[in-house]
């Protein structure tokens, strides 16, 4: 591992650079694409700055709704990824067998899953996180 630069910081000059100099320099397809770049470096570098905490918080969050018994909170990211996707699966079970169809709980997962989304926006595309009307 290295100290200066870390992988943020690389990430975040990779993507500087392509925006501020090569997507200029380009038209059509290739500057399409290099916009895509950008922003999968852009997505990447927020989700090294904070991808491992909101799944910590989507893990905890997925325990408590569906009462799930614990044990600590996975320590890894592979771990940790794997429980949360875990979790979810339980979630997506019990939701398709029309568990969340009325009562409390369907008002809990409508809460989870509002949070959830909005946390995973927050790294896929900051601009379409904030604040928006119930519809």
């Amino acid at each position: 591992m290295q100290d200066r630069p870390d992988a943020r910081e690389l990430l975040e000059a990779v993507r500087a650079f392509l925006e501020e100099q090569v997507v200029p320099a380009l038209d059509g397809t290739r500057q399409f694409h290099a916009r895509v770049a950008a922003n999968v470096l852009a997505i990447v570098g927020r989700e090294l700055a904070g991808g491992d905490e909101a799944l910590r918080v989507e893990w905890h969050q997925l325990v408590t709704l569906l009462a799930a018994p614990t044990a600590a909170v996975p320590e890894t990211g592979a771990a940790l990824f794997a429980a949360v996707r875990a979790l979810n699966d339980t979630l997506a079970t019990r939701i398709q067998s029309g568990d969340a169809d009325d009562g409390p709980w369907r008002q809990a997962v409508l809460a989870h899953l509002r949070v959830t989304a909005a946390a995973r926006l927050a790294i896929a595309n900051p601009k379409y996180a904030g604040p928006r009307s119930e519809r």
